[in-house]
């Protein structure tokens, strides 16, 4: 087996900046572009900041300041023991806010990304302008999947448009987070070789982008963030709390803290070949919203929109953004 590498390989050359940045006692790495308003960029698993790089550009050359950060625990940010529960790791990305001069943002995230904006627009509104969701149901919709599916991989309590897939994705998704449970065997499958991600992403994306050469070459260097040490336990450790709180008085003072309405606007995407986050999950997220809601369903596209489908995904996050 090759060496692990260090965190310089997410430190990729572009028109961007590269910096750490103090927040939450923690060090963040940020990639930024341009100046305006700044729109907040939070990737997903098993990615880091690099899965924003099309939007930046985008989102730059059209007026706002655009930032990506590696999440606590990823890429080239501070890995420190503990502080993967999601409210922690919502505190980061507020103070993170303020910390890059900022009173406000409008926050942008995919899978654990939007969970983490959802979860801010909720517990951290000052910081809020307006939030984009990519790929992730509000955090108590996903509670609720969570609990059957743990259980019992075929369940039917939440069962896509389309059944026969449905059913696939879902027995899929729930096995993989059943498999995040285990201790050091997930982190071994994600450190040995690129062959775990890649089940990922050929399990969650769509058939439009699979096969493609960028994502041949997005997932080898998604794989390859992943081995850095200790990524791949830093990274785990979120759906091991998200599943280990449920009964426990965290969790439930999690949940009871996500019960207050999002008043800022919610622009939700979500590809109707998403296979992590079913779209009858995600499609129960507006109830939890008070404010302005907009949902919108991408045809072809799987659970990583602004990979698969990035000149659409910045169209709207364009849209949304100059809309206040």
């Amino acid at each position: 087996m090759a060496s692990a590498p260090d965190d310089s390989i997410v430190l990729i050359e572009g028109p961007w900046t590269h910096r750490k940045v103090r927040a939450n006692g923690i060090a963040l790495h940020v990639a930024e572009l341009g100046a305006g308003p700044m729109v907040l960029m939070l990737h997903g698993f098993p990615q880091f900041w690099w899965t924003w790089r099309q939007q930046m550009i985008d989102l730059a050359d059209a007026g706002f300041r655009a930032v990506a950060v590696d999440l606590r625990g990823y890429g080239s940010s501070d890995k420190p023991p503990r502080g993967y529960d999601v409210p922690t790791l919502a505190a980061d990305i507020a103070a993170l806010v303020t910390s890059l001069g900022e009173q406000d943002a409008v926050i942008v995230g995919s899978d654990v990304g939007g969970l983490l904006a959802w979860t801010i627009a909720a517990t951290h509104p000052q910081v809020v302008r307006r939030i984009a969701v990519l790929g992730a149901a509000h955090p108590l919709r996903l509670r609720e999947a969570i609990r059957p599916r743990i259980g019992r991989a075929d369940n039917e309590s939440s069962v896509a448009p389309k059944p026969d897939r449905g059913r696939r994705q879902q027995n899929a998704s729930a096995y993989a987070l059943r498999h995040f449970q285990v201790p050091r065997r997930p982190e071994s499958s994600l450190t040995r070789n690129s062959d775990y991600v890649r089940s990922l992403f050929q399990t969650w994306t769509g058939p439009r982008w699979r096969g493609t050469p960028e994502y041949e070459a997005d997932v080898e260097r998604y794989a390859e963030a992943m081995r850095i040490p200790p990524v791949a336990h830093c990274s785990l450790e979120l759906f091991r709390w998200l599943v280990r709180s449920i009964p426990r008085g965290d969790g439930r003072r999690y949940a009871q803290s996500l019960r207050q309405s999002i008043s800022a606007p919610v622009l939700h995407l979500h590809g109707d070949f998403d296979g992590c986050v079913l779209t009858s999950t995600a499609q129960g997220s507006g109830r939890y919203v008070s404010g302005a809601y907009e949902w919108r369903l991408l045809d072809g596209v799987g659970h990583y929109p602004q990979n698969e489908a990035p000149e659409l995904v910045s169209g709207e996050l364009i849209r949304w953004a100059k809309l206040g």
